[in-house]
């Protein structure tokens, strides 16, 4: 027989907001690494692109097989291939701590092309009339590329943060911590389908904030 809500809360209560809080501060750390991996991968990206600012062809092409590469493993493979890397970095290839660098590394190719296609809706006039104003190549990078496209680039990291939620749960699975660990540990493994359901709502909620929160945040600093 299921246990009644008061009987739920008392049992797992404080495992379930215990492991909300680890997706939450995973989460949130390996957006901002990857979000910021990923932008210098794209800020290379445009600038060597042929007849972009410094064009780099061999260089360019190089960096995109690397991105596109990064792209194409699946998140099980790499974080199954990330343990050394993850033993060697950080000691450790469970829980909280143990999740950073295959989550980083998994989500910074992706938030790559993301933040590319985010530059790439900016129109080329507004490069070359800062050019034609003297801008540096530092300067049209800072306020064209990134100030110009600032509202697309929040909508970006909150399709990274969900992704990251995605790859979290996963994670928990193998010993990650966090929502995926409870919904696999104690609902799947003990036949709680109350647990994983609860699990799996709480996961519904924390996507539907971040896409809430950043299409809020987009309309308001969108001045077009």
């Amino acid at each position: 027989m299921p246990d009644t809500a008061r009987e739920f809360i008392d049992r797992y209560g404080g495992l379930l907001a215990s492991s909300t809080l680890d997706t939450i501060v995973a989460v949130s750390i390996t957006a901002v690494l990857a979000y910021l991996i990923g932008t210098i991968l794209a800020v290379a990206l445009r600038v060597t692109a042929p007849g972009s600012l410094r064009p780099q062809a061999v260089l360019n092409s190089v960096m995109s097989w690397i991105i596109n590469m990064g792209r194409s493993v699946p998140f099980v493979i790499l974080m199954v291939l990330l343990i050394p890397v993850s033993r060697a970095v950080l000691s450790t290839t469970i829980g909280l701590k143990g999740s950073i660098v295959p989550l980083t590394i998994g989500a910074a190719p992706f938030v790559a092309r993301l933040v590319e296609s985010s530059f790439g809706e900016i129109p080329p006039g507004r490069v070359e009339a800062a050019l034609a104003f003297g801008a540096s190549t530092w300067q049209v990078i800072w306020h064209v590329y990134l100030r110009e496209s600032l509202p697309s680039l929040v909508r970006g990291l909150a399709i990274t943060m969900i992704t990251l939620v995605g790859y979290q749960a996963i994670m928990g699975a193998f010993g990650g911590g966090g929502l995926g660990d409870i919904a696999v540990r104690y609902g799947y493994h003990r036949y709680k389908g109350d647990v994983m359901l609860v699990a799996v709502v709480i996961l519904v909620v924390l996507v539907q904030l971040i896409q809430s929160t950043a299409d809020l945040i987009a309309r308001r600093i969108d001045k077009r």
